[in-house]
């Protein structure tokens, strides 16, 4: 399909140089909710959009400030929400917004898509978010 467009994302969360990944169980979601615990740490997401040999790339950061968490915060967070499919095992959506204190950056870079880098790459390409929505 070398005339179709093939968009990816993914993000990682970046705390003291080491990369927090999906947990694969919920001791490991527990242990680095308290490590990000009163802290701050990046949110990278890369983004890339394709159409045959062509792709364009970026990448968007966001700084997220943690509230200092109690262990109850984080049992009930852990019971309550999805944090085993999300880098850094939080989603700043719904109850997760009780984890943060502030971000500086893209909110939605936090969520797992930054839509303004994803329309600049899109407008490279000929496509403009603001046109599929005005229709």
């Amino acid at each position: 399909f070398p005339t179709d467009f093939v968009i990816t994302a993914d993000t990682v969360v970046v705390f003291e140089k080491e990369i927090l990944l999906k947990p694969s169980t919920d001791e490991e979601a527990r242990k680095t909710l308290k490590k990000l615990s009163g802290k701050s740490h990046l949110v990278v997401s890369g983004v890339s959009v394709r159409q045959g040999e062509k792709v364009y790339s970026a990448a968007d950061t966001t700084l997220v400030t943690f509230n200092e968490l109690s262990d109850q915060q984080i049992e009930t967070y852990i019971k309550g929400a999805h944090g085993q499919d999300k880098a850094g095992s939080y989603g700043i959506q719904e109850r997760g917004s009780l984890l943060v204190k502030r971000i500086e950056g893209c909110f939605y870079n936090v969520v797992g898509l930054p839509v303004n880098t994803l329309n600049a790459l899109l407008k490279q390409v000929g496509i403009d978010l603001w046109d599929a929505i005005s229709s």
